[in-house]
């Protein structure tokens, strides 16, 4: 066994414990007060010199010293969720848990900053970063970017769970892997009036309807197919009488895209494809277009990094591909970049978590979400093992 192994074998039950306190005292994002001052108290105990972030909740800590820089990132956040599970380690916090894997992703980037710390002296430096609010629009990721935390790296790494994947298997794919995440809301307004005369209005529920359908499929003919452009309607609202042509409407939905140029245009085409189809409907429209997060586009050299830290800790059938998810994920904003921040290289890659024990293999985002623990350990040993291959690929020596 190596010594990532050795580590790893000595501190899985405690590691174990740490997450399943997590997951009972879970916290949505930007109030993760709890989860950051375990984080703190358990690196600094380490020896290590965590630093919160300006926000108040989250945190970023070195591991070692010396260039390159390599960032791993988990996130701290629950989501507003009751867990259905009965398990001993269940939420104690009413209509919140951890459905999405949280828990298990800062369990593991701990993991890997002890481990590290605890090893032969490094070479170059780890940051470990621990980011609030990945599950808000636009996501925490922006506020560890203005604080600075990415000054210096050259690679940054991230892993999240899989259900759909079993435990012992990690999958990864170079390009997008998520996709952009947007959200609209059309509002349309006309005088209204009696059913019997619609040829004296405008007609909001029809042109409510004439979005509903149109708007979608040109979006489908107006942009290449390969960048998987989709606009979903979640919420449709007009009217209350049978007999009566409503004066307002609204529609809801979410714009998802994985390709990232097709994403900075997206807001502008909405917009006019929006105008052009109300026109002749004599209805007005007013579009409330809210950017999200950017896809995910996995750099090929920070890819290749992960496959290799992949195979140096599970073997070659750990490694697997991925398909893409029109999720959204806000590591995205990592690799594209904002506000005078630039974008660095680096990946996103899933962690399987399916152990066969839970009927029906629950998926993210239900109250019945759980994992094989196993997967705490095997993601630690990819962290290692991923940062020891980013050094040496990047010209420091291997310890």
């Amino acid at each position: 066994m190596s010594w990532p192994d050795d580590w790893i074998a000595g501190h899985d039950a405690d590691l174990i414990a740490f997450r399943r306190d997590l997951h009972a005292h879970p916290e949505l994002g930007h109030r993760e007060h709890r989860t950051t001052d375990m984080l703190l108290t358990r690196l600094r105990a380490a020896g290590l010199s965590p630093v919160p972030l300006p926000t108040g909740t989250g945190l970023y800590c070195d591991v070692g010293a010396g260039q390159p820089v390599i960032a791993l990132r988990a996130d701290l956040d629950a989501l507003p969720l009751p867990d259905t599970k009965s398990v001993p380690y269940k939420s104690t916090v009413e209509g919140v848990c951890h459905a999405c894997g949280h828990d298990v992703h800062t369990t593991v980037a701990l993991g890997a900053a002890l481990a590290l710390a605890a090893g032969p002296p490094m070479p170059a430096t780890v940051r470990v970063v621990f980011q609030p609010a990945e599950e808000q629009m636009p996501g925490g990721a922006l506020e560890v970017m203005s604080a600075g935390v990415l000054t210096g790296v050259r690679h940054i790494f991230a892993l999240h769970c899989d259900p759909h994947l079993p435990v012992g298997q990690v999958g990864i794919r170079a390009g997008s892997i998520t996709a952009a995440a947007d959200r609209v809301e059309i509002g349309v307004s006309s005088p209204g009036g009696h059913t019997s005369r619609p040829h004296l209005t405008a007609d909001t529920v029809y042109a409510l309807g004439r979005l509903i359908t149109d708007l979608p499929g040109l979006l489908s003919r107006t942009v290449d197919a390969r960048a998987g452009l989709s606009l979903v309607w979640g919420a449709v609202n007009a009217g209350m009488a049978f007999n009566a042509i409503p004066q307002t409407g609204a529609l809801r939905g979410t714009v998802r895209v994985l390709d990232s140029r097709v994403w900075h245009d997206a807001d502008k085409l909405v917009r006019r494809l929006v105008a052009e189809i109300l026109a002749p409907t004599g209805v007005l429209g007013v579009v409330d277009y809210d950017r999200g997060v950017p896809p995910v586009v996995n750099d090929e050299a920070a890819t290749e990094v992960f496959r290799s830290g992949i195979v140096a800790a599970l073997g070659e059938g750990g490694l697997t591909d991925t398909p893409q998810s029109m999720g959204g994920e806000d590591f995205g904003w990592y690799l594209e970049g904002t506000d005078g921040v630039p974008g660095i290289s680096g990946a996103l890659a899933r962690l399987g978590v399916d152990g066969g024990q839970q009927e029906g293999r629950p998926d993210l985002h239900q109250g019945d979400f759980d994992v094989d623990e196993r997967a705490i350990g095997i993601g630690i040993n990819v962290f290692v093992q991923t940062v020891l291959g980013a050094m040496a690929a990047l010209g420091s020596p291997q310890r």
